[in-house]
C-alpha cells in the first residue's frame, strides 16, 4: 500500500523509490509506480524503444532539451542534460 511519506496517490512506494533512486522526477515515478500497480495496465510492455540517456551524445541530449525548451541548456554538460531531461 502507498507510504505516507509519498501520499496517497503512490499505490506502489517500492518501485516509486527505486525509479526516484534511478534518477527519475517524481511525478514519472508516481506515474510509473501507480500504473504497475493497476491490474489493467502494462508499463513494462510499453516503450523502451529510445535508448537510455547516457547512451546519447551531448549533442543528442541538447537538442531534446531545446525541444523540450529546457532553460540554460547550451551551457550544461552531458550530465546536466540528462539530470534536466528527467526531471522533466
Amino acid at each position: 500500500m502507498a507510504s505516507s511519506r509519498h501520499g496517497p496517490s503512490v499505490k506502489n512506494s517500492d518501485t516509486y523509490e527505486a525509479l526516484r533512486n534511478d534518477g527519475a522526477s517524481k511525478e514519472k515515478a508516481a506515474r510509473i509506480a501507480n500504473a504497475q500497480a493497476n491490474d489493467s495496465q502494462h508499463p513494462s510492455s510499453k516503450g523502451g524503444k529510445a535508448p537510455p540517456y547516457k547512451e546519447w551524445t551531448r549533442d543528442e541530449l541538447y537538442q531534446r532539451a531545446r525541444e523540450l525548451d529546457i532553460d540554460g541548456r547550451s551551457s550544461m554538460s552531458k550530465n546536466q542534460l540528462i539530470t534536466a531531461l528527467r526531471d522533466t
